[in-house]
Parts: C-alpha cells; structure tokens; sequence
C-alpha cells in the first residue's frame, strides 16, 4: 500500500493548500450563534444568494480572465485532463477502497491513532476525485462536460459515501482526516459538479459532513479548533451551507472566524511581534500560515459580496499581517524554511512519477498568490502595494518561476499571470532592514543583495517537530541553524535536495554534539522543548544582538551563542561549550550545497584548496575563508579550520514516511570549528560575509580595527564596530562591556548615527525581568523618545535608563532615541 502523504496529495491533486494538524483532541464544547445572527442569515438568504455563492466558489477553483489557449494554461489544462483520465482508468471501486493503492478500510487493531495511517486515504480518494472532477469543469482539458467521466465521479462519491464516509461510521486515525482532508474536497466537487448531484444524493453526502463536522466543532477556541485549522473548518461549514441552502451554517462559518483575528501571547495564532504559532510549540508561518492566508482570502472573497460578508473590524488585524508577519519571510519568491515545521521534509512523494518537488519557492508562491486575492477585499492602497509586492517576488524569482510552479493551482496562477503582465503594477523591491519574531523564536536580517534567517529554540519553542513519520531528522534546526540566500546567487541552496542529502548533524551555524540521536528524537507535535529561556535578542533598527542559550537535543551539550546583524556581515561568537556525551562537539560555521557538480572553489588565507571529492583537510590558524561564487569568511582570533568536501546521497523517503525511496546525490562543501570530545568551556568566533569577493574577505580580515571582540564568555557576548556606530551586548547575567552594564540578563543594541542622535534597543529575552537598570557611558544630551517601559532616564556624562516591568512586553526591543552630547 502507498504511504498516504494526504497533504502532498492535495497540493499536487486538488490545488489546495491544506494541511493535516498533528494533534488528536476531544470534541470542543457548544457554542451556539446567537439568535439574533440566524435570523439575519435566513431572513437575508435567497435561492440567487446561494447560487451567486456558488458562483463565486467555482471561480475561486477554477480561476478566472486566463485564455485556455494560452501558455501556461494550456498545457496544465491538458495535463490536468491526462490526470483525469488515468486516475479514471484507475479506479477500481472494491471493499475498502476506491482505488487499490489507497486501502481505507479500518485495521484491527488502529496502533497509531494519530497517524494518518487507513483513515488518510479516505481524504487521498476525495482529492483523487476532486482532480477528476476540476478536468470535468475546466475548458480545454479534453474531457471538459464528459459524462463518462461524471458517470465515474458519481459512482466514486456514492462509493465513498456507502463504504466508509456516512454518518454511521465511526471516526478512526486522525481526526483532521474526517473534519476537514475529506469534506473539503467532497464540497467544492459538490459545487462543481451541482448540476450533476440528485437531491438525494447530495442530502447523503452533507448528512456525511454534518456528522463529521458538527457545529460543535467550531464550539469553543481550543484543540484542534484552533488558527489555520480552525480557519479550515469554517470553510467546511461555510461550503456545507451553500452547497445544502442553509443560512445558518454560513453565518456560523462567518461568526467562528472571529476568535481568529485578535493577537495571542501565547499558543496558537498570530502574535503581535508577527509570529506566526500553530501546534502551540512551532513556528508556522510558511505552512500553517499558508493554509491560514488561504482559508482566510477565500473566505473573505467568497463571503464578501454576500448578506454573511465577515465584516468584524478586526478583520484589519489579518490584512496588516501580510506585510507584517508574511512578507518579511519572503525572499524573492521563496518562504523561509526556518517557518514551515515539518514540510520541509515534504519533497518529492511516493509513487510520483513527475517528480515535483515541495520546496521553499512552491511554499512561497501560493501565500503570494493568496496575498493578491486578499487585496481584492483590501483598501485600495493596501491592493496596490501588494499588487507591486507579488510583482517583485514572482519577477525576482530566477530559480524557481511561479508561472512554472506546477503545484499551483490554475486559480492561484491565472491571479499571478494578471498582475506579472500588468504594465500599470511597478515591482516593489526587497526591503531592507532587520525582524526579530520574539513570538517563534525567529529572526530574519536583510540587507541589499542578500538576507539571512535564524532558528532558535527555547521552552516556548520546539527545536523540531516531527509527526505522521515526517521530518523524523529535524533535530538540529532550533540549533541556531543560519540560513541565508543571495539575490542573484543561493535561491536554490535549501530548494535543490538539501533536506534529504545535507548531513543533519551538521546543519549551517548550529553547535550540536556527535552523538547519535533516533528518528523522531525527542517526541511528535513540538514535544523536543529545552529547558531555557534566555533566548532572543534586541535590536536598533538595521542593526542587531541576538542570543540563544543553547541546550542540546537529548544530549549534555551547553552552550551560549550570539550573533551580531550589521550591514553586510554577520558577527558569529559561541562560548561555554561544554558536553558529557562521549562524542566530540562542532559547530558548522557553514555548510553550502554546491549541487550534482561542486565545483565551487574554496580559497583560504589566499590559498586554493582542492577541488577533488571527498576531501577533507584540518587548517591550522586560519584568518580567512572564500568560497567561490557564495561567501567569505573571517576569523578574527584565528582558528584551525575544519574544511569537508563530500558528495552526499540521501532519498526523501528518509527523512519522510511517505517520500519517494528514490535516491538523490548533492555536494557539500562544510567549514566547521571541531571542539573536541566532551569540552569544556570552547567557544569559536567567526564572521560571515554574504557575497563578498576573496579580494574583500581578505581586506575585512587584515582591517583588525573593523571589529572589537568586548567579551566572549559563558557570562558576556558583546562586540562593538566603531566605523558603523554599532555596539552590541548579550548580557546573560548582566555585568559590563565596554561602556554597558546592565543590572540583570538582557540584550542591548546600540547605534550611533551620522546626523547626531542614537537608538538604543533593550530587551528582556527571559521576559521575567520587573526592573532593569542600564548604562551607556557615552555623554548624552537629551532623551528624545522613549517607550512607557522607561520608567526614568538620566542624561549628562553617561545614559542611564531605568525600565519597569518588562515581563509583559514578550521580548520585544523597547528602543530609546537619544541626541548625543
């Protein structure tokens, strides 16, 4: 049997963005709309309301304004056809089945009720047919209106319906199977095929979704009823309303979204630093954040010109976060791995001929289409920027196109299409500038030619999360792995292959012991949390500290770790790192994916190094390193650098239950500072140099005055770069660096600017701290603004600012501006 990898099914399938929550939970509690708000949505309701909305749902499908004729419609309309015909061909109606290779029926015993296991192929089988039945509605996929192929379709749902979902079966496996991955596809074939459905048959299948889904299923926020999944079983009670002409199904639909819009301090939701959180523990934005834009732009557009439009005003709440909690994990048309959780380990499926790929950029380019359909509902400043926003990403987008994305649907790509070849939209540029989502754990720097990203994890947040036999590899992610991509360089470095053939022991910027750690280490859902909190940092606009206490995945290891983000560096220090676990200790100052070929040159100290595979070398007091046509590197205390050239095969399958058993070879090229067996105290320092050329990585390596390492200690991390204005500090106990002390654990970010003034960003990355003392010995005239956090601020010889109760501010910077003296 087929391993039933039920997201990737409908990704590639139906075009839909969907995903199965990896958590089991009770049946939340009822809560019934209120009177007031049924009586509207019957009194307001009318055949042609239900009718337009149906309507409007089929167009959402299936697209608008493209010509079936032309490219890149053309083809996807035939392939989709050839699809269509096979999967027909196919289907062999059986008991426990509709199709051979996806055995639904209920074993004895269910081992796992959490895995997708049996009951996940019930939602491949509605998938299957949902792609049938988008060939049938669709023009130019030569079986548009075929009544052989509506015969079959209705012989598969009746199939479907009488076997295994009706209301007289018993839920098995995974609950998002039965509440959302099948009636999801069973509605918009409803809609689809309307016409075609008797009254009979179509009062089956909604008794079907009514038993599965309840009203009670959107009752209380809480379980699974929460964020995206929660988004998503609105709009199964939205469809089920339309397709069954029953106003207060849709009116539920509309009023269970409210919960979704306010900002969350904790658990699942969208927080006000633009963290984005699902499964309580795991940062999200680029998977569940995906289903949560795309539940709600539908929504939004489907309900909009109707008597249930979701008219709550903190609707407005939602629409800011695309630009701040979406765009800033964009980067020319790829969404950051360090937010997808475990679909980074969703690449090419089982039994997937085409070989499609789920990588960074096909993550990235449904959120954009998303967007654009979300500024349909927007204000008109609001379109017009995210109109420019998408036009910049898509254009930009030299490694992957969206308008080859072949997991885009053709609604998403008919929406892309109109705005990439609308003159009128001018393509907004990356921005610049530096993000730290306190709320996930994340940080992203950017900076003109390149971006970089950085995972940590803490008691808040997961290292990892593996579930349904995905992602079992993960471990080190929250490690401090620092990903980072050029603008006309790298966009492929984590999209080609990289998950199943890097080492993932060895994943760029982490300190991770050797020892040997079990698939799915730790526990499913985010259970692998560390027992810290000093993790986050602070920041003064373009420039940053960031710290993470680190404490290894089911090992001994310790460690205190900051980076320092500046205009085109990063400062890298490590100190206190200390393990008991028998294995020698690393950690990967980088480790780039050079594809099928490698040969990218290394240069170190102004030496070439071989080319050849494997090849691996100790290089004793290193000052600097450059590799070819990625970045340089500078060790400002020396260092013997570990250099690794290796080819390496892995298959998707490997680190994915349900990926293809196919084999895959990348070339490495790995720098990494070995620490040796159980240390004791090492620490590393390093600089890397996004794009920079050899000739500039060995001028910032011979300028000794360009950095000033303060401290690099188990207590103090601090570093100061005279020519930008810039100082740095993480204080782990607090203490002095250079002219900063804090009274207590904090990170502090100061920049000097060139017209006379300063920011200084402070923060509580513990958020446990009622009182905070800090002082800048720098001569300072005048406090010119400051946040309510500051409880007083002496000016004069030195700066001294007094915070209050930080505990509430969730580790976000409090900046002070101040004139200097």
């Amino acid at each position: 049997m087929t391993h039933p990898w039920t997201r990737r099914s409908l990704l590639l399938t139906a075009g839909g963005a969907s995903l199965a929550a990896g958590l089991t939970g009770a049946s939340a509690l009822a809560r019934p709309h209120t009177a007031d708000g049924a009586a509207a949505g019957r009194s307001a309701a009318s055949a042609e309301d239900f009718a337009a909305l149906r309507t409007t749902w089929r167009e959402l499908l299936l697209g608008t304004g493209f010509s079936p004729t032309a490219q890149p419609f053309k083809d996807r309309l035939a392939a989709l056809g050839a699809t269509a015909r096979k999967l027909r061909s196919t289907m062999t109606p059986a008991d426990g089945s509709l199709w051979p290779d996806a055995v639904f029926a209920d074993p004895e015993p269910d081992t796992d009720p959490e895995s997708y296991g049996f009951s996940g192929q019930i939602q491949t089988s509605y998938a299957r047919l949902q792609t049938m039945a988008q060939a049938f509605a669709q023009p130019g996929t030569g079986v548009t209106g075929d009544p052989d192929l509506a015969t079959a379709l209705l012989t598969g749902l009746d199939h479907l319906d009488e076997q295994v979902y009706n209301e007289r079966t018993t839920r098995y496996g995974n609950w998002y199977n039965w509440q959302i991955g099948a009636p999801q596809p069973l509605l918009d074939i409803c809609v689809l095929l309307h016409d075609q459905l008797s009254d009979e048959r179509r009062a089956r299948y909604l008794a079907a979704v009514d038993h599965f889904v309840p009203d009670t299923a959107v009752g209380s926020y809480t379980g699974t009823s929460t964020g995206a999944n929660r988004v998503d079983l609105c709009r199964v009670l939205a469809l089920r309303g339309i397709v069954g002409a029953d106003a207060d199904k849709i009116a539920l639909a509309r009023d269970a979204l409210t919960p979704v819009f306010p900002y969350v301090a904790s658990g699942d939701g969208i927080y006000a630093d633009g963290s984005v959180v699902q499964h309580t523990w795991v940062p999200y934005t680029g998977s569940y954040g995906a289903v949560l834009i795309d539940g709600l732009s539908k929504l939004f557009a489907l309900l909009g010109d109707s008597p249930w439009a979701v008219a709550d005003p903190k609707r407005q709440l939602f629409l800011d976060a695309v630009e701040h909690a979406y765009a800033p994990l964009l980067f020319n048309g790829l969404m950051m791995d360090g937010v997808s959780g475990r679909a980074i380990s969703r690449g090419v499926a089982a039994g997937d001929a085409t070989g499609t790929q789920a990588d960074d950029h096909l993550r990235g380019h449904p959120v954009i289409a998303s967007i654009l359909l979300l500024g349909e509902g927007a204000s008109a400043a609001e379109r017009t920027r995210w109109r420019g926003l998408a036009k910049g990403w898509c254009s930009r987008d030299y490694y992957s196109p969206a308008m080859s994305d072949p997991s885009l649907s053709i609604g998403a790509l008919s929406r892309l299409k109109e705005v990439l070849d609308d003159s009128a939209v001018t393509p907004v540029p990356e921005p610049t500038g530096h993000r730290q989502f306190p709320g996930m754990d994340r940080v992203v720097h950017r900076r003109p030619g390149w971006a970089a990203s950085l995972s940590m994890a803490s008691r808040r947040i997961t290292h990892y999360e593996n579930g349904n036999g995905e992602n079992v590899r993960g471990w080190h992610t929250g490690s401090g792995m620092l990903y980072w991509w050029g603008d006309t360089y790298g966009n492929g470095q984590y999209s080609d292959a990289f998950w199943p053939t890097v080492d993932p022991m060895r994943l760029p910027g982490t300190t991770a012991s050797g020892k040997q750690l079990a698939d799915g280490e730790g526990g499913v859902w985010g259970a692998a949390r560390p027992e810290v909190s000093w993790v986050g940092g602070s920041d003064a606009g373009s420039y940053a500290a960031v710290g993470q206490y680190l404490k290894g995945l089911a090992s001994t290891l310790v460690a205190k770790k900051s980076w320092f983000f500046l205009d085109d560096a990063v400062v890298c220090l490590g100190a206190g790192i200390t393990a008991r676990d028998g294995r020698s200790v690393e950690t990967i100052v980088d480790n780039r994916n050079l594809g099928p070929l490698g040969a990218s040159a290394l240069t170190v100290d102004g030496r070439r190094q071989p080319t050849s595979y494997p090849w691996s070398a100790p290089l004793t007091g290193t000052r600097w390193a450059h590799l070819a046509g990625h970045a340089g590197y500078v060790f400002p205390c020396g260092t013997t650098l570990k250099a690794l050239r290796e080819a390496r095969s892995g298959s998707w399958k490997d680190i994915n239950a349900g990926g293809s058993p196919t084999r895959l070879e990348r070339r490495y090229l790995t720098l990494l500072a070995d620490h040796g067996t159980d240390p004791s105290g090492a620490r590393y320092s390093y600089v890397l140099l996004p794009g920079a050329s050899a000739a500039r990585t060995a001028a910032r390596s011979a300028d000794t005055s360009w950095l000033r390492i303060l401290a690099n200690t188990d207590a103090l991390q601090a570093v100061a770069v005279p020519s930008l204005g810039f100082l740095g500090a993480n204080f782990w106990f607090g203490g002095t660096a250079g002219p900063l002390t804090t009274d207590a654990p904090a990170s502090v970010t100061v920049h000097e600017r060139a017209d006379g003034t300063a920011v200084i960003g402070v923060s509580d990355p513990m958020r446990a701290r009622s009182s905070l003392k800090v002082t800048w010995r720098r001569r300072v005239a005048a406090v010119l603004s400051k946040p309510s956090t500051v409880t007083a601020a002496t000016t004069g010889a030195s700066l001294t600012l007094t915070f209050g109760d930080l505990t509430g501010t969730g580790g976000v910077s409090q900046k002070v501006t101040v004139r200097l003296g």
